[in-house]
């Protein structure tokens, strides 16, 4: 009689969930032990469970052995085991996701908390999580698997103006997103310039003594945008069709977009958290940037509320810019629309609730509006979540990296980004080498890899861009 055992057997003989569990449930479709009656295979997997020392020359049973010896001696040094094998995820646009990204993606769907994942088509390789990871875990949450620019987000806001309006008086608006933006590392305000946000009153800043030593740096810098690929920018949106949902009318109208996070609060909060969870939670090597925290210690609880705090600091930063430039320019608001990526959101997937980490991606549940831009000489996306469950709700948060900054800097000539710019139309205020165009991947085939993911609304197109005067990144 052909053997029936199952993974709760045995967990009922011992064998812990992880690599070693899996090896076992693996052998069990072996010739050998598939033909094995039950209780007899059951007996043997104990002995090989409870003295995996007597098998490691054994010709079926040594690689079993040699993994529950090796996760004995990571747990010795507190060390926790990955699974031995991924569990398998959704990528999407594969043809144009580098292998570095597939690899740090194959990792992070390895560790014992993860639960589903997928890659979006924007894709490329980043700390721990790489940039377009979408990945869910059971109580768990994972510093480096938000990203050090927490709540780093998308916003968008349609006036009643026209384009025409905008292409005759390009020097008014040049002079206002000059006059009512500030850019790069470090970048804040000071004295009479100050903001001001409800977010600044919030109680989380006494949460800790760490973080409520950050509320001078948040006041500061509110309503400042960051360096990267962070940007204010001013374009045409065009809808081919009338939105009952937004009830705007077919049509093109002007529209200011914005990109960037939680300034020095995030990346403090992020640096801080990520290597607390490094002490807590040792991980292989490969794996270490995938630290995390548990969700029922005082570690978890105190980053997620530190990080909920910052990326509402996120968004207040956006309120800020979009209300001082809306009350600029005049014109009526036709609709404002906004999404974070680099978070973590508590979700209901595949009927559990789940930790979903969208580093880099947008979510896109179904009916949930997002933004997803190109390039500062390519079409944005303002699109409509269709709800896809194997892309865990998400999609791409913009066109992604096909070059790396550095790599940029090295083969872009300054002609070249010049030439770009002139052939679209473009006006530029900032930014270096680094945020090229031609760094970026081509958003059409990005848009087109994620058509069961996203329904496109309106398109927008960028005509004055401002950005880091040095290309500077991220503080």
């Amino acid at each position: 009689m052909k053997t029936t055992i199952n993974g709760k057997d045995l967990l009922a003989i011992g064998y812990p969930q992880g690599r070693a569990l899996g090896a076992a449930l693996e052998l069990l479709q072996q010739p050998a032990l598939a033909a094995m009656e039950t209780a007899a295979a059951l007996e043997l997997l104990k002995s090989v469970k409870e003295q995996p020392e007597n098998y490691l020359d054994h010709e079926t049973l040594e690689a079993l052995a040699t993994i529950i010896i090796e996760d004995a001696n990571a747990a010795a040094d507190g060390t926790i085991a990955l699974n031995t094998d991924a569990k398998e995820y959704a990528i999407y646009g594969a043809a144009h996701i580098e292998e570095g990204a597939r690899k740090q993606m194959a990792t992070a769907m390895k560790l014992p908390v993860t639960v589903a994942g997928a890659l979006m088509p924007d894709a490329h390789q980043g700390y721990g999580l790489p940039i377009g990871g979408v990945l869910a875990t059971k109580n768990a949450i994972i510093p480096y698997g938000v990203g050090v620019d927490i709540g780093c987000r998308m916003a968008l806001t349609i006036f009643d103006i026209p384009e025409t309006h905008f292409l005759e008086n390009t020097a008014k608006y040049k002079r206002e997103l000059i006059a009512h933006t500030k850019f790069g590392a470090g970048a804040g305000f000071h004295g009479q310039h100050k903001a001001d946000h409800a977010v600044l009153e919030r109680d989380e800043f006494n949460l800790t003594p760490f973080i409520k030593q950050l509320h001078d740096k948040a006041w500061t810098q509110l309503g400042s945008s960051g360096g990267g690929n962070h940007f204010v920018e001013f374009g045409k949106i065009e809808f081919a069709e009338r939105d009952e949902a937004l009830n705007i009318d077919k049509g093109t109208y002007l529209a200011l977009l914005t990109h960037s996070g939680s300034r020095g609060l995030g990346a403090t909060i992020a640096g801080y958290y990520t290597r607390l969870a490094k002490q807590l939670c040792k991980l292989p090597q490969e794996a270490a940037n995938l630290a995390y925290l548990d969700m029922d210690t005082e570690a978890g609880q105190e980053y997620w509320l530190a990080m909920n705090l910052a990326g509402d600091y996120a968004a207040a930063c956006h309120a800020v810019i979009h209300q001082k430039l809306t009350q600029a320019i005049g014109g009526q608001v036709l609709a404002k629309i906004e999404n974070h990526h680099n978070f973590a959101w508590k979700e209901i997937w595949n009927g559990e609730e789940v930790i979903v980490h969208r580093k880099g991606a947008t979510p896109a549940g179904k009916g949930v509006m997002g933004i997803i831009p190109g390039s500062m000489t390519a079409p944005g996306f303002l699109v409509r979540g269709k709800g896809e469950e194997l892309s865990v709700n998400s999609a791409s948060h913009g066109a992604g990296r096909q070059m790396s900054r550095t790599k940029a800097v090295q083969n872009i000539s300054k002609d070249d980004f010049k030439a770009v710019l002139k052939a679209n139309e473009v006006t530029l205020i900032g930014a270096g080498l680094d945020e090229a165009p031609m760094a970026y991947k081509d958003i059409n085939v990005v848009m087109a890899a994620q058509q069961e993911l996203v329904d496109v609304v309106a398109k927008f197109t960028p005509k004055m861009v401002r950005m880091a005067d040095d290309g500077s990144r991220e503080d």
